[in-house]
């Protein structure tokens, strides 16, 4: 019925050129319905356009020819034209059928819908925002359009749009952002073109706030910037530096949220994206207070990788940002995790990159002073990190594992477990002993006290059962002990073994585990001046001992000899008669080298400096002394054990005690443990022996059986086998 009515008030010729093929006739077709729809708004007759429009929708927007559609949509412009100021209360009718031809397959037919909604959003303005939510959809998809008219056509309507939009107090920011972040993360950069500017514009407009809802696009226009168009990366940039100096100006920020991407973005691929995110995180973290002690870790990981960056650029900002934050001093009641920040350090310390792994471990030191009981909480794990640290490449790593390593050290009971750690350690990785292992002892012996570090150790090889790491273990102890200038103090005090209580108490606690090696006890002897017992343990040597690996400590040992180390016992040689137990040591060293050896010739050459005239000088002073060769001893030297030439013959045990030291049971000690790697070496060579032979005896055991099946005539079964094959 409405139909026929709408017939009966346009002529037929209007409605026959509404169709034509013809642009013109169309447009003049929509001109006569213009005056039409005039004359029925000013009669106020609604019901009659409503019918007009009925017509125009039904009969030519979804007519299957393209020609219909067009006139239809030309059609529905003329009408709003001509209600003017009544077209509001006819717009949800009007509107709808235009929206549905932007998605018509036909383009002229979506070109000809984008110029409908343009003239029906220039007389409507700001009545037209109720459907602003189906226009920027539809506005968003013709952006990225194939045809290059219906592009241009769509921006002409995108700009009377925002013209509209900004000037309008009718528009939901809260109901446009569902649909604006549902667009974000389109790759098409003519639709992120499109998103970029409308994101711009209304972050233009005083009354709306863009800013509150930032957390919400902010991970699209990140992604923006890694876009291979240089326009679209420099429109994002450009938005996220406006959004970032609101930030800096704005009183209440949602900083939390936006963290969470920051963190995220931190780790693009893409240097650009990266460069920006650690530059949003360094602002974060100097304006975002309390608000961001609970993502600090999260933080953490983000800026540590990038102290490492390739980019110059990336690790200035990177750096400054990690003291920023380190700076911070936040309370674990405030809801600083020191767990979770801990973890990171100590994840980022497998960091290919040694600087990050050098920040990693500050940050672990830093948690210790400021957190002690709550790094505590997780100490095996921390050991754990640390301990594998210490294969690190980098000696610089390695040093600041160890500071680490001393700051928990400084409670008593976790010295303890971190040299048991370190021991274990060594143990089970032999090359980190002989890479790392005098960096490391030498280290901690700085930092945590030489004495205290060297009895631990020594208490802890004490007890060990596997007896080869131990002796490897006490030589390189000693090795270090010998050699390392941060070890001068300790290597003093045991000089005065024999005449002062401290310095007998650390040979006595270093001398049971010193018998895990022979090379080590004489050392250690020598280094006391406990010649006489240096003597009867060289004395005490047998086949056994006398291998490859003693005659190579040994020869090191020789050219210690010759350094500023063992300079008061060469100092000593000028008087042999008063130190005939170091004479006597010294050559039978000298006796177990090979003759060939540099070792031998260096010392033979050393020993034949020692001056034949002080046995003379010596000789006469006893004799002027008139004190019998038995009763006289020299407690000069520096408290090194002193005896008469007589007294070698006389009375060889004289000096068993000296200082309250034991020398006769010290002795059997050695024995003991020596005994025990005899009794190890031979089990271990049996074992190798045995299991020689029986794989010998397995082969021996299958050749006759070989032979055998070789001799044996072929069995009838094999004949058949033959035959068939």
């Amino acid at each position: 019925m409405a139909t026929a009515e709408a017939l009966y008030l346009i002529p037929a010729a209007v409605l026959r050129n509404l169709s034509d093929k013809l642009y013109e006739k169309r447009k003049n077709a929509a001109l006569e319905l213009e005056g039409i729809v005039k004359q029925l708004a000013v009669a106020g007759d609604h019901d009659k356009i409503t019918a007009v429009i009925n017509l125009l929708t039904n009969e030519y927007t979804y007519s299957p020819q393209a020609n219909h559609r067009k006139g239809g949509l030309i059609g529905l412009a003329a009408v709003t034209v001509g209600l003017t100021s009544e077209a509001a209360q006819h717009l949800e009718q009007i509107v709808p059928p235009v929206l549905n031809s932007f998605s018509d397959q036909d383009s002229r037919v979506r070109y000809y819908a984008c110029e409908a909604l343009y003239n029906i959003a220039k007389v409507v303005r700001g009545d037209f925002i109720v459907f602003f939510n189906q226009i920027f959809d539809a506005l968003c998809k013709l952006s990225a359009d194939s045809d290059a008219n219906v592009q241009s056509a769509a921006h002409l309507l995108d700009r009377l749009v925002k013209d509209i939009v900004t000037d309008s107090d009718q528009f939901s920011i809260e109901e446009f952002i569902p649909l604006l972040r549902e667009r974000m993360n389109v790759l098409n950069p003519y639709v992120r073109q499109f998103l970029v500017g409308w994101i711009t514009v209304l972050d233009s407009v005083p009354e709306i706030d863009m800013l509150g809802f930032l957390p919400d696009f902010l991970d699209g226009l990140f992604n923006m910037l890694s876009d291979n168009s240089h326009e679209i990366r420099q429109q994002a940039d450009s938005a996220l530096s406006e959004f970032l100096q609101e930030i800096k100006n704005s009183p209440s920020v949602d900083y939390g949220r936006m963290a969470e991407i920051l963190v995220q973005r931190a780790g693009s691929q893409d240097e650009f994206t990266r460069l920006t995110a650690i530059t949003w995180i360094n602002e974060f973290v100097k304006l975002g207070g309390d608000q961001l002690v609970p993502y600090y870790a999260d933080i953490l990981g983000a800026i540590l990788p990038c102290i490492s960056d390739k980019e110059e650029k990336i690790r200035v900002v990177a750096r400054e940002t990690n003291e920023e934050l380190r700076g911070i001093e936040a309370d674990p009641a405030e809801g600083f995790d020191v767990g979770a920040i801990l973890s990171i350090a100590m994840r980022q310390m497998s960091s290919e990159w040694e600087a990050t792994r050098i920040e990693a471990l500050h940050w672990m030191s830093t948690l210790l002073n400021r957190h002690r009981s709550e790094v505590l909480v997780f100490l095996n794990d921390v050991l754990e990190t640390l301990l594998k640290a210490l294969s690190d490449p980098s000696d610089e790593v390695v040093l600041l594992v160890l500071k680490v390593h001393a700051c928990i050290a400084e409670d008593p009971q976790h010295f303890r477990q971190l040299v048991v750690f370190l021991v274990h350690n060594f143990q089970l990785d032999h090359s980190l002993l002989e890479k790392r292992g005098a960096l490391i002892i030498r280290r901690l012996c700085v930092l945590l006290d030489a004495e205290r570090v060297y009895r631990e150790l020594s208490t802890i090889l004490e007890g060990e059962s596997d007896l080869d790491f131990a002796s490897i273990m006490v030589q390189a102890l000693n090795l270090i002990l010998l050699t390392a200038s941060e070890l001068s103090d300790l290597r003093d005090l045991l000089k005065q073994s024999l005449v002062k209580a401290d310095g007998k108490n650390l040979f006595l606690s270093l001398y049971a585990s010193w018998c895990h090696s022979p090379m080590a006890i004489i050392s250690l002897c020598l280094l006391a001046q406990a010649y006489q017992h240096a003597s009867s343990v060289i004395h005490l040597l047998v086949e056994e001992d006398i291998n490859v690996k003693f005659l190579v400590q040994l020869d090191k040992l020789i050219h210690l000899l010759e350094t500023p180390t063992f300079a008061y016992l060469r100092l000593q040689l000028l008087e042999p008669g008063r130190y005939i137990w170091l004479l006597k040591a010294l050559y039978g060293l000298l006796m177990l080298l090979p003759q060939q050896s540099a070792a031998f010739k260096i010392l033979r050459t050393r020993l034949k400096t020692v001056p034949s005239y002080s046995f003379k000088e010596e000789s006469i002073r006893r004799i002027s002394s008139g004190i019998p060769y038995s009763q006289f001893n020299y407690g000069g030297g520096g408290g090194s054990q002193t005896l008469e030439e007589g007294d070698l013959n006389e009375n060889p045990n004289s000096l068993d005690m000296h200082n309250g030291i034991n020398f006769a049971s010290k002795l059997q000690q050695f024995q003991q443990i020596q005994k025990q790697h005899h009794l190890n070496s031979k089990s271990q060579t049996q074992s190798r022996f045995v299991s020689t032979s029986s794989a010998k005896d397995i082969q021996i055991a299958e050749e006759p059986k070989r032979s055998a099946d070789l001799n044996r005539p072929p069995s009838r079964s094999s004949h058949r086998g033959l035959g068939q094959m």
